[in-house]
């Protein structure tokens, strides 16, 4: 029986147009997927994601690294769309009694951020890495959210755009699930027991992850 579902945050409830990076690198000469290789580097993504740095020291290492702090300062800044089919399942998912979670590799703005995006209330609990200080797959994470919520394994349901995150949540036991849109979540999940209708709106399907944003 489903008691949770648990949602990754970016590339599953918020996402980002990958243009507007390709813009960003484009105006200020930088090479293509620079940004995003630098500031998804090890150690300094694990460092911003397990609250070891801030987002502030993140992005400013990244415009050193880069060579140029106006370009980072825009790719930090840009906007996000909410996947209201996302928000319309927990919605439903907690009218039969679910309760629904995020768990996101995430940086210390991270409740700013769901405060500006108006999505608080739309989820039963929000679980943050850099809070953690355990990030995605590490164990230790999802261990976090299921002593928090006091379940076991078998009854949360996790959900991810990155197969490499579902590692850990695999190694409990937990049941997981690649997300690849809306209708397809919807099918797993009745598939693995919970009563949701068959189709909803689903608005974006495509990946744009980008942690602390």
């Amino acid at each position: 029986m489903i008691r949770v579902v648990l949602f990754d945050l970016d590339g599953v409830v918020r996402n980002f147009d990958p243009e507007v990076v390709v813009d960003i690198e484009r105006r200020y000469g930088l090479t293509a997927g620079r940004l995003e290789s630098v500031a998804f580097s090890r150690p300094l993504i694990d460092d911003v994601t397990t609250g070891r740095i801030s987002r502030a020291r993140w992005l400013h290492e990244i415009g050193e690294l880069v060579g140029s702090p106006a370009a980072v300062a825009e790719w930090g800044d840009q906007p996000a769309v909410v996947d209201e089919g996302v928000l319309e399942l927990s919605d439903e998912l907690r009218r039969l009694g679910v309760r629904t979670a995020v768990l996101t590799n995430g940086t210390d703005t991270i409740c700013a951020e769901i405060a500006a995006m108006g999505i608080g209330g739309r989820f039963d609990a929000f679980f943050n890495s850099a809070d953690i200080g355990f990030a995605k797959p590490d164990v230790r994470a999802f261990q976090h959210v299921l002593d928090a919520l006091d379940v076991s394994a078998e009854d949360v349901f996790f959900t991810d755009d990155s197969a490499s995150k579902l590692v850990g949540a695999d190694s409990l036991s937990i049941r997981t699930h690649l997300f690849a849109g809306v209708v397809d979540l919807r099918r797993h999940l009745r598939q693995a027991g919970a009563d949701v209708a068959p189709h909803g709106s689903e608005s974006i399907s495509e990946s744009g992850r980008h942690p602390g944003r």
